[in-house]
Order: structure tokens, then C-alpha cells, then sequence
């Protein structure tokens, strides 16, 4: 199907109590003529619970609709020519409207069929090289999923994290799959254990967690020289 040469694919799957309809756009671009070719993608999604807006380019993304904070949110840098997106939030709450109405129609038509499910790998890693005592950032990235969304936690020691923690848009990859990145600030000390653990629909409740420790080498290598250990443990849930 085709809308003005852009080309629509249409994923759908069960998410919750009802449909996720995901409408991804790509435009080839060939730019003055030179071999330069560029993805632009706008996915409009919604479920029963969950609502998304968002524009990118190459698989990065340029905007998203805060449907909370009821606003457009430029994610590109800062500029000195800045770029605008003049009526992209009214637009994407048309979309989401026009997004319920096909969920419906949907679950009428199709009568719940099996759900299209893909289960997301998981790592763990530092976002600078890492010094005792100085504050720093783990990143745990999620990807190869589908549908969204994905439940991502974490703990220090066995302990629950949720202050500084943060977590991005999910963003589509070129297979229809999506990935996610989650991070939370660390002031890492010897032996600190964190851990990242992932849920979602395909793992079947068995939950993915990544560990990284961070555990001093011997001293006559220096005392600022440290090894870090990842591991991945399967954590079932009954």
C-alpha cells in the first residue's frame, strides 16, 4: 500500500488488553544527485494503555510527541540553525485517533489472532571508562523486540535502583523490530554488583538480567586497574 510515495508496512500484535498498530515510513532521499541514500521513518503506535509519535531519520530519532506533557520534543542537538516541526504534535493526535479507530476495527476483523513475537537481546555496559569513586552512567541496551513494550529493571547489591535512572523512546530498527536503551548514574566503588533485568511477552516469563561487577586485579598492577565481569542470568518466574 502506498500513500504520495511513501511506502506504509503495517506490524500488528496483542499488547495488553488490546491491538499495538505500529505505521512505519520510509522515504529514500537522493540528495543533489550524489549516491547518498537516507531512511526517514515516522511511526505512529497505539494500544489500549500505550500511545507513541515519533520521526527519525537512518534509524535515529528527530522527534516524538510527550502525549503527557501534551508537546513536541526536538531530540536532535542543539544547532545554530535549529530545525522546527510546525504542527507534528496536533498531527500525531489526529494519528492517534485514526490509530483507535483502525485498533478496533482490527480486533473485530482479525478475532485476536496469535500474536507476531520476537524476544530482545540484552547488554550491559559502561558509558565511560570507569574510575573508583567518580560518577558515571551503566547503559543497558534492549534490542531485537517485538512488540513493544519491554519492562526494564535494575538493582545495586541486590538492591532495587530507581533514582537516576532513566530510559529512552523505543526506536525501530530496519528488520520492524524496535530497541530501547535504559541507563541509570553509578558512582561505582570496589565490588559493586549492578544488574539489568528484561521482561517481555516472548521471554515467556523467563526474565533476561545482564550483571556487571566491578573487582580489583592484583595490586602490583596498579591500584587504579580493574577488571569488569559480565555474566547473564535466567531468572524464572512462576
Amino acid at each position: 500500500m502506498y500513500f504520495d510515495h511513501l511506502h506504509t508496512i503495517c506490524r500488528s500484535s496483542f499488547i495488553s488488553l488490546g491491538l499495538w498498530i505500529v505505521l512505519i515510513y520510509l522515504l529514500s532521499l537522493d540528495v543533489c544527485s550524489i549516491s547518498v541514500l537516507h531512511n526517514d521513518f515516522k511511526i505512529n503506535g497505539c494500544s489500549d494503555t500505550e500511545k507513541e509519535s515519533v520521526c527519525g531519520s537512518d534509524g535515529e530519532e528527530i522527534w516524538h510527541a510527550d502525549f503527557i506533557q501534551q508537546m513536541g520534543v526536538n531530540t536532535l542537538p542543539d544547532f545554530a540553525d535549529a530545525l522546527r516541526f510546525p504542527g507534528f504534535y496536533e498531527s500525531s493526535i489526529a494519528a492517534q485517533e485514526a490509530c483507535k479507530q483502525n485498533l478496533a476495527v482490527c480486533i473485530k476483523a482479525y478475532k485476536s489472532p496469535p500474536e507476531e513475537m520476537d524476544p530482545p537481546e540484552t547488554s550491559i555496559y559502561p558509558k565511560n571508562d570507569v574510575q573508583l569513586g567518580v560518577e558515571n552512567s551503566l547503559v543497558c541496551h534492549v534490542t531485537g523486540f517485538f512488540p513493544p513494550p519491554v519492562n526494564i529493571s535494575w538493582t545495586k547489591n541486590n538492591v532495587v535502583v530507581t533514582e537516576g535512572e532513566s530510559l529512552s523512546r523505543y526506536r525501530p530498527r530496519n528488520d520492524g523490530t524496535f530497541h530501547i536503551f535504559s541507563s541509570v548514574d553509578i558512582v561505582p566503588e570496589e565490588r559493586d554488583i549492578y544488574s539489568c533485568t528484561v521482561n517481555h511477552r516472548a521471554l515467556q516469563g523467563q526474565a533476561q538480567t545482564k550483571i556487571w561487577e566491578t573487582t580489583a586485579v592484583s595490586p602490583r598492577l596498579g591500584p587504579a586497574v580493574f577488571f569488569f565481569f559480565f555474566s547473564e542470568e535466567i531468572i524464572v518466574t512462576l
